[in-house]
């Protein structure tokens, strides 16, 4: 029987985040039918939706932010999700990311105080960079601390290629390929690993031993490439890079998740190079749809895999354990 399933790459846009991300990327959302209203809304289609998925808890977090709002926006983008967790039919059956201004660590370190001390959030979920900064500089070190005091993750999140970043992608063909190149066909993903190198040969794991991050997408590429990449990192010590190798701060700092990534191919994969109790299942709604996700985990169940309580792990135990949240035995 399958159990029940905690998601937390699930997505939702507030009216004040809504209005921050700019109309260009508004209409880009409104483009797809019903996805604006589905991003838009906790109410009675978001519930059924779970329920088609076997899903007892989802982990809400505002999605795409780009070039990162501004600390009013990210405060009464927070405030709103508290109030629609707390009027809903079954508030139990939510938990909540915080969205944070990451242009300016310091106020994203103090807003992610803000919404996990007053408003009970369990983490946060930002974009990958912001305006193509990634958070490897010591001007983060003030959220990492944060989050470490906090005992939170936070979840690096794919988002769209800055300005700067979006050329790389443009070659010969239509525009829109370049830009799907550039995103989730391809770019973010590895943009993601990439950012996680990055805070590792900063230095930042080593600073702060107690951080956790987590990747979505079955890793953001890095599973594939991480033995490569290990050795690779073993040459950096010579130029200032030490304490804590790649392999330790993967088993100890780095959780994943399966988010939209409907194949067993990538979980066999990492099943070779990543602890089972850093496997989280996610969907990725509702970009991906909770019934598609219901289907890839009955496939996983049937492939012998895991065993029952592996993925008892994977459904709901290891991400109740990190949130420090229970789904409700009905």
């Amino acid at each position: 029987m399958t159990p029940p399933l905690l998601a937390l790459e699930e997505h939702y846009y507030s009216r004040a985040i809504f209005d921050a991300i700019g109309e260009p990327f508004q209409r880009t959302l409104q483009g797809v039918p019903g996805l604006a209203d589905q991003l838009r809304g906790l109410d009675v289609g978001r519930l059924e939706a779970m329920s088609r998925g076997n899903i007892a808890l989802q982990v809400v977090s505002h999605a795409f932010t780009p070039g990162g709002p501004s600390v009013d926006a990210c405060r009464a983008g927070n405030d709103e999700l508290a109030a629609d967790i707390a009027r809903i039919s079954d508030p139990q059956r939510f938990a909540a990311f915080a969205v944070l201004p990451v242009a300016d660590a310091a106020a994203s370190a103090s807003e992610l105080d803000r919404a996990v001390s007053q408003l009970g959030f369990v983490g946060a979920l930002i974009d990958n960079h912001a305006d193509g900064k990634h958070y490897d500089g010591p001007e983060y070190d003030v959220l990492w601390a944060k989050a470490c005091d906090l005992d939170v993750p936070i979840y690096l999140h794919p988002t769209w290629p800055s300005a700067d970043m979006t050329g790389h992608y443009m070659g010969s063909y239509p525009v829109p390929v370049g830009m799907s190149l550039g995103g989730p066909g391809w770019g973010w993903h590895p943009d993601v690993g990439l950012h996680v190198l990055k805070l590792f040969a900063a230095g930042v794991f080593d600073r702060f031993p107690q951080l956790k991050i987590i990747i979505g997408h079955m890793g953001e590429m890095l599973p594939f490439m991480l033995e490569r990449a290990s050795d690779m990192s073993t040459r950096w010590a010579g130029w200032g890079v030490k304490d804590r190798s790649l392999r330790q701060v993967w088993d100890e700092n780095i959780w994943i998740t399966t988010s939209g990534s409907w194949s067993l191919a990538p979980m066999k994969c990492i099943l070779h190079n990543t602890k089972v109790d850093r496997i989280m299942y996610s969907v990725d709604y509702p970009f991906e749809s909770n019934e598609r996700g219901l289907e890839w985990f009955k496939e996983l169940e049937a492939s012998g895999l895991l065993t029952e309580e592996q993925l008892e792990m994977v459904a709901h135990r290891n991400a109740e354990k990190l949130l420090k949240v229970q789904v409700r035995a009905d």
